[in-house]
C-alpha cells in the first residue's frame, strides 16, 4: 500500500527528507514558474486590444495563456507556502522578502476567475431556486478574448475548471431575472477590473522583480548552513499540528448537524463585512493547503494524498465559494432603489448560499472525523 502524504510521524515511512529535498522541491517549482512565464510571453499574454479584450494568437494561443497563468499561480502558491513552513531552514531576509510578493501575485491572478465563477454559481442557483432548467452553455473564454486571465479558481489548485450549464434566464420569474441581471452587471464589472489589474500586474516592475528572484531560486536556494542535513519532518509535522489546532476551535458539534439555523443569524446585518462565522473556516482551509504542500516536500508530489484529506479540502473549497457567493448576493441586495421582487429574490439567494455553507461544514466535519480516527 502506497505511503500517504499525510503521515508525517512514521520516520521509517520512506527515505529521510532533509534540506536538500526542500531545495530540490523549490528549484522544481521555480522552474515550473519560469516555464509558465515563458509560455505566457510567447503567446502574447500581455497584449490587449482595448475594450474588446482581444489578443494576438487566436483561441489556441489564448488557451495556452490560460494554462500558463494557472501554472504561475500554482507554482507561486507552492513556493510561498513552502517558504512559510520551512522558514527556519532558509535565509530569513530573502525568504521574508519574496514570500509576500508571491502571495500578492497569486492573489491578483486569481481574482478575475473568482468573480466569473461567483456569477456563474449565483445564476445557476437562481435557476435552481426558480425551478428553471438550465441550457447547455459555452466554456468561458480565455484571457485576451472575453474571459479570465486564469480559468482555475483560487482554490482549484491542480484541477481544471469546469464550466456548468449557462442559466436560461427566459424561464426565470421577474424578480429572479432582475436579480440575475443586477448580479451580472456588478460581478462582470468587477471581473473586467480584475482582468485589467492582472494584465497590469504581469507587466509591472513589481512582477519582473518577483520573476527575477524566482529565476535565481531555480538555480540557487538560499538555505542556512545547517539546512542540507536538517530533517524536514518536524517542521512539516508542526504545520500539521497548526492545522489540527485550528480545527479544534471550529464548531464541529454544530457542523455535525446537516441544518444549522445559525447560518442566518447575521443575515439581515447592515454590516457588509464577511460573515463572522466564516473566518475560522477560511483559516483552516489555508492551513490545510500548507499541510498539503509540506507533505509534497517530504514525500514527493507523486505520492497520493489520503482521500479523506482530499474530501476535507474539497468541502472547504465549497465552503469558501458559497460564503463569497452569499456575500455577493447580500451586497447586491443593498443596491439602492431596487424593486421589492428583486430584493426578495436576492434574499432567497443569500439564504440558499448560507445553507450551502452549512452543508459544506457538515461535509468537512464528516471527512475530518474519518481522517482523525482512521475510519474506512
Amino acid at each position: 500500500m502506497a505511503q500517504r502524504h499525510h503521515d508525517l510521524t512514521d520516520l521509517t515511512a520512506g527515505p529521510v527528507s532533509t534540506g536538500d529535498a526542500l531545495a530540490g522541491y523549490l528549484r522544481g517549482q521555480a522552474t515550473e514558474f519560469l516555464r509558465a512565464l515563458r509560455q505566457h510571453r510567447e503567446t502574447g499574454g500581455a497584449v490587449s486590444n482595448g475594450s474588446s479584450g482581444a489578443s494576438a494568437g487566436g483561441p489556441a494561443s489564448a488557451e495556452v495563456r490560460v494554462d500558463a497563468v494557472r501554472a504561475l499561480r500554482r507554482s507561486a502558491r507552492r513556493i510561498s507556502g513552502s517558504l512559510h513552513t520551512f522558514r527556519p531552514l532558509l535565509e530569513p531576509e530573502w525568504s521574508e522578502g519574496i514570500r509576500p510578493e508571491l502571495a500578492w501575485l497569486s492573489g491578483t491572478l486569481a481574482l478575475e476567475h473568482a468573480y466569473g465563477a461567483r456569477l456563474e454559481r449565483l445564476l445557476l442557483a437562481l435557476n435552481r431556486l426558480s425551478g428553471a432548467a438550465p441550457v447547455p452553455g459555452q466554456p468561458a473564454g480565455p484571457v485576451g478574448s472575453a474571459g479570465p486571465v486564469g480559468s482555475a479558481g483560487p482554490n482549484a489548485d491542480d484541477r481544471t475548471a469546469a464550466h456548468p450549464a449557462t442559466p436560461d434566464r427566459g424561464n426565470l420569474t421577474v424578480g429572479a431575472a432582475k436579480a440575475g441581471a443586477l448580479l451580472d452587471r456588478q460581478l462582470t464589472l468587477a471581473r473586467t477590473r480584475a482582468h485589467s489589474t492582472a494584465l497590469q500586474a504581469l507587466g509591472s516592475s513589481r512582477f519582473h522583480a518577483v520573476a527575477d528572484k524566482v529565476a535565481v531560486l531555480a538555480s540557487e536556494v538560499p538555505l542556512t548552513p545547517t539546512a542540507p542535513v536538517t530533517e524536514l519532518r518536524p517542521l512539516a509535522k508542526a504545520a500539521e499540528e497548526r492545522l489540527a489546532d485550528a480545527v479544534t476551535v471550529l464548531p464541529l458539534v454544530t457542523a455535525g448537524s446537516p441544518y444549522n439555523a445559525e447560518a442566518l443569524i447575521h443575515g439581515l446585518s447592515p454590516d457588509p463585512a464577511p460573515h463572522p462565522q466564516d473566518a475560522p473556516w477560511h483559516q483552516v482551509r489555508l492551513l490545510l493547503r500548507l499541510h498539503r504542500y509540506a507533505c509534497e516536500v517530504v514525500h514527493g508530489r507523486s505520492t497520493p494524498l489520503d482521500v479523506r484529506l482530499l474530501a476535507a479540502g474539497e468541502a472547504l473549497d465549497r465552503h469558501r465559494d458559497a460564503s463569497e457567493a452569499s456575500s455577493a448576493a447580500a451586497q447586491a441586495a443593498r443596491t439602492p432603489r431596487i424593486a421589492p421582487a428583486t430584493a426578495y429574490a436576492l434574499g432567497v439567494l443569500h439564504a440558499d448560499q448560507r445553507h450551502e455553507v452549512e452543508a459544506a461544514r457538515y461535509a468537512f466535519q464528516r471527512s475530518w472525523q474519518k481522517q482523525t480516527i482512521g475510519a474506512p
